[in-house]
C-alpha cells in the first residue's frame, strides 16, 4: 500500500509540474498504452522475469494516469477504479463470496457454495468445483450484472486483433454449451473450409476467396482451441522462428558480400536448412 500511494504522489507531482505530463490526456495517452500493453505481452512470451516487471509498472503507470484524468474531471478516481473491480469480482465469484459482500470494504470469503436451497438466488448455477464450471457460471453472471453484457458475445472487444477475437468467440460459444461434442470432429470441418478455399482460388474470386480463407482460418484456430492450443501463441511461435531462421540466411549474405536479391533461391535453402539444423542441436 505505501509502494501503490509513493506512485500516486509521484504521479500527482509530475501532472502538476512536468510540461509533457501536464499536457496528456485520454486521446494522447491511448497510442502509447497499447505499445505498453504489446511489450508486457512480449515479455510474457519470453518469460522474461526483469521485464515482465518493469512493463507491468509501465502498464500500471498508464491505469493510474486515466485514474487521475478522470479525477480533474471529476468522473471517477483510482479508489472508484478499485472499489468497481474488486465489487465484479465478488460478484462473479459466488463459489467464494456471497453477494452480499459486495460493496463492504473488508469482503471476507465465505464457505459459501450453491445449494438445493439457493439455486434461485444463482440463478441455479452449478457448484463451481473446477476452473471450467466457473467460466461458464461466469457467462450467466455477467450478462445479469446492472452494467454487464447484453449478449454472450459483447464480451468480445471489438479492437481485439482478429486471431484473438477469433479465438475468444469461440471460447465465449463453448461456455454456454455451443461447440463439438467429440473435438476430434473439427478435422472435418478444417479440411470441408480448405477445399471450399481451393475451390474459390481455382475460380479466380478474391472476394468470395478471401472468405473462404477466413473461414479456413477460422476452423483452424477453433481446432487449436479444441486441443488446448492458443492460436496468438502458436503463431507467434512460428513468427519468432521464421524471423530467427531469415536473419541466419542475411547474416551469412552480409559475410559473403551478397544482397539477399542477388542469391538464389537454392542458396537461401540450404543456409535455412543450416538453421534449422542449429536449433534442433
Amino acid at each position: 500500500m505505501a509502494a501503490f500511494g509513493r506512485l500516486l504522489d509521484v504521479l500527482d507531482t509530475l501532472r502538476e509540474n512536468c510540461p509533457w505530463d501536464r499536457k496528456q490526456s485520454n486521446e494522447s495517452l491511448r497510442p502509447n498504452t497499447i505499445e505498453e500493453t504489446f511489450e508486457l505481452a512480449d515479455a510474457l512470451m519470453k518469460d522474461d522475469t526483469a521485464n515482465i516487471c518493469k512493463e507491468l509498472g509501465d502498464v500500471l503507470l498508464h491505469v493510474c494516469f486515466y485514474a487521475r484524468i478522470g479525477d480533474e474531471k471529476e468522473q471517477f478516481d483510482i479508489a472508484d477504479v478499485c472499489d468497481k473491480l474488486t465489487d465484479k469480482l465478488i460478484f462473479r465469484h459466488p463459489h467464494v463470496y456471497h453477494p452480499s459482500q459486495v460493496g463492504k470494504p473488508e469482503p471476507k470469503p465465505l464457505p459459501y457454495v450453491p445449494d438445493n436451497e439457493n439455486k434461485n438466488e444463482n440463478g441455479g448455477m452449478q457448484e463451481a468445483k473446477t476452473a471450467q464450471q466457473v467460466i461458464e457460471n461466469w457467462e450467466q453472471i455477467k450478462l445479469k450484472e446492472k452494467d454487464g453484457n447484453k449478449s454472450v458475445l459483447a464480451g468480445v472487444p471489438a479492437a481485439l486483433p482478429s486471431l484473438i477475437k477469433a479465438y475468444r468467440i469461440q471460447d465465449k460459444a463453448r461456455n454456454v454449451g455451443f461447440d463439438w461434442e467429440d473435438k476430434g470432429d473439427v478435422w472435418a470441418k478444417v479440411k470441408e473450409e480448405l477445399g471450399e478455399l481451393e475451390e474459390e482460388l481455382r475460380r479466380g474470386d478474391k472476394e468470395k476467396s478471401t472468405q473462404e480463407l477466413g473461414d479456413f482460418l477460422f476452423s483452424v484456430i477453433n481446432a487449436g482451441r479444441l486441443y488446448h492450443l492458443n492460436p496468438d501463441t502458436a503463431l507467434e511461435l512460428t513468427n519468432s522462428k521464421f524471423i530467427r531462421r531469415f536473419n541466419y540466411i542475411e547474416q551469412h549474405s552480409i559475410k559473403k558480400g551478397r544482397p539477399l536479391t542477388e542469391m538464389t533461391l537454392d542458396e537461401m535453402e540450404k543456409l535455412w536448412n543450416e538453421a534449422k539444423k542449429i536449433e534442433l542441436t
